[in-house]
């Protein structure tokens, strides 16, 4: 008698390579985003160091190199796990990290622009750049409009819930506006570069209006609520960064406007971006404390490695960016030895993520599926406890 075979399982008609990254989530793109700002934070140091130039241009490629290995397996994963990627759209955990995603298009596009001329020239890093950044500014807003419509209607979390991973999706126009200006000198004179500049604005403001709304459910939740949960607490740095991209993103308006805009307007965006930045980058350094200390409880409470442990990169180099710009338009040289020491936070924090990511990546322990929440106990019946009995 011929018996039909039984049909495979699914997941083992996938090759080998697409079953490794059905756990791959969007929140993997942190690694992109925290080395990018590596190199371009260091490219903006006032005390140059020999040499140091060199290795940031190297730390960008690296940065272009993982951005295209996920952008590579992403797609696999969208190709081959759809379920999976509708999953983490519909997960009010994962779907905010499709910011990151905007946010590591634009923050290799900006290193580009920086340090990468250096290798393949000013008009082949313009082009680059300016492909990232139009695909970067468009995911990023989309994912400002979709992720909070989703969280109203498909998720229905309570204001008891918030977590600073809500803030990723608004912050993605910031880094727009923050790294849109050094694409400005590259365009025509006239109505181009002042559109581009002007663009920049509305998106500064987009995104910091939004940040107002989510970020004092967060305080709330810190101060009223809980604390987060371990895995959590790292995302407490993700507050830098938007106050960290918004003063560089006014430095940078300061840096481009004049001849740009009418003589009185140029003059007034180097005012706002003292006037704003100094406050702001004040209440950073406030926020970076408190931050400190959970980490450091969490981490008493035994706090293990988990890729949130990215939240400790990309936000810090926000904050060492807009003390180079304030140490530009100010002339302080506290601000410049706060870069400075910012920076060297900066690096020891990828460090230290890059190793366990690598170490994670090599035992396979980080693309693993999520473990199952234990079960609860079954009641007792009579009739289990006169088995027992028996």
């Amino acid at each position: 008698m011929v018996t039909a075979a039984r049909p495979l399982p699914r997941a083992t008609a996938h090759p080998p390579r697409a079953l490794a990254v059905r756990h791959l989530g969007p929140n993997w793109y942190a690694c992109v985003m925290g080395t990018a700002i590596v190199a371009t934070a260091g490219a903006g140091l006032p005390f140059q160091v020999p040499g140091l130039r060199t290795v940031c241009t190297a730390v960008w490629a690296l940065s272009l190199t993982l951005l295209l290995a996920l952008l590579g397996a992403r797609a696999l994963h969208w190709r081959h796990h759809r379920d999976q990627a509708r999953a983490h759209l519909l997960d009010p955990a994962t779907a905010p990290f499709y910011g990151c995603l905007a946010m590591a298009l634009l923050a290799v596009g900006g290193g580009t622009l920086t340090l990468g001329r250096d290798w393949i020239g000013t008009e082949a890093a313009v082009a680059v750049d300016a492909v990232l950044f139009t695909a970067g500014t468009v995911v990023g807003l989309a994912a400002a409009v979709a992720v909070p419509y989703l969280l109203a209607v498909r998720h229905r979390v309570e204001p008891g819930q918030a977590t600073p991973v809500w803030l990723l999706p608004v912050v993605a126009p910031m880094v727009s506006a923050a790294l849109g200006p050094l694409l400005v000198p590259h365009l025509p004179p006239g109505q181009p570069r002042e559109t581009l500049l002007f663009a920049c604005c509305a998106m500064f403001v987009l995104s910091l209006l939004a940040t107002l709304a989510v970020l004092p459910m967060v305080f709330a939740r810190l101060i009223a609520g809980a604390p987060l949960p371990l895995v959590l607490t790292p995302t407490l740095f993700l507050v830098l960064g938007p106050l960290g991209q918004s003063t560089t993103a006014a430095g940078h308006f300061a840096d481009v406007a004049p001849g740009v805009v009418p003589a009185p307007y140029g003059a007034g965006f180097g005012v706002f971006a003292v006037l704003y930045g100094v406050p702001v980058l004040g209440f950073a350094l406030l926020w970076c404390a408190l931050a400190a200390v959970h980490v450091l409880r969490a981490r008493r409470q035994g706090m293990g490695f988990a890729m949130t442990w990215w939240a400790f990169t990309f936000p810090v180099g926000t904050c060492v960016t807009g003390a180079e710009t304030l140490a530009r338009h100010t002339g302080l040289l506290a601000y410049d030895w706060l870069a400075v020491v910012l920076y060297g936070v900066l690096v020891a924090a990828w460090a230290i993520a890059a190793v366990h990511t690598a170490r994670g990546l090599l035992s396979g322990s980080l693309l693993a599926a999520p473990r199952p929440a234990p079960a609860a106990p079954r009641p007792a019946t009579a009739r289990t406890t006169s088995g027992a009995v028996r």
